[in-house]
């Protein structure tokens, strides 16, 4: 079986649970960004000895948070040796509105997996985008990069709705699946 770790930060708790029903999927370990940008003791380990690194961030002002980008800053550790290369990429992200640039988070997470030499995947989901199609649809967001959930600003983590998560769930589901026949 693939070792996978989810490699996240969450503002709000909105991603927090977005990286629960993603690591929920992967069956894979979780590795939470402090408030600070650190992670926690043994964390760089896990990451180094993982075969997949499914990283997630909210979307704040159209890009990753500076906590996120703390920890990708000190990633430049393994990429100087090239303790990542080859290991399987993805990536997730949450933001309050529909839109929300959500999009360029992604593209900084499948760059910042490029840098460390990755292999990048995507859902693998067709969009739910039907006249029929109804917001609690898997990917009703309509994301092909990586996985993405829409959060009103002043909703709780624990209204986040059912669709977002099952969505999250499939994505990594598939990231660990995606990973298992490349270490096969």
């Amino acid at each position: 079986m693939a070792k996978v770790v989810v490699v996240y930060h969450s503002g709000y708790g909105h991603t927090k649970r977005m990286a629960e029903s993603v690591a929920e999927g992967a069956r894979a370990q979780l590795i939470a960004i402090d408030a600070d940008g650190n992670l926690p003791e043994g964390g760089w380990e896990a990451l180094n000895a993982a075969d997949a690194i499914i990283m997630g961030s909210p979307t704040y002002m159209g890009s990753v948070s500076w906590q996120f980008k703390k920890f990708a800053d000190a990633s430049s550790k393994p990429w100087f040796s090239q303790q990542w290369k080859d290991k399987v990429f993805a990536g997730f992200t949450n933001s309050a509105t529909m839109n929300g640039d959500k999009l360029s988070t992604l593209q900084y997470l499948c760059t910042l997996a490029m840098q460390q030499s990755g292999i990048w995947v995507g859902t693998g989901m067709m969009p739910s985008n039907a006249k029929a199609a109804q917001r609690n649809d898997v990917n009703y967001v309509g994301s092909f990069s990586g996985a993405m959930a829409q959060s009103p600003s002043d909703s709780s983590p624990d209204e986040m709705l059912p669709g977002d998560l099952e969505t999250a769930m499939l994505f990594g589901k598939r990231v660990a699946a995606v990973t298992a026949k490349f270490k096969g």
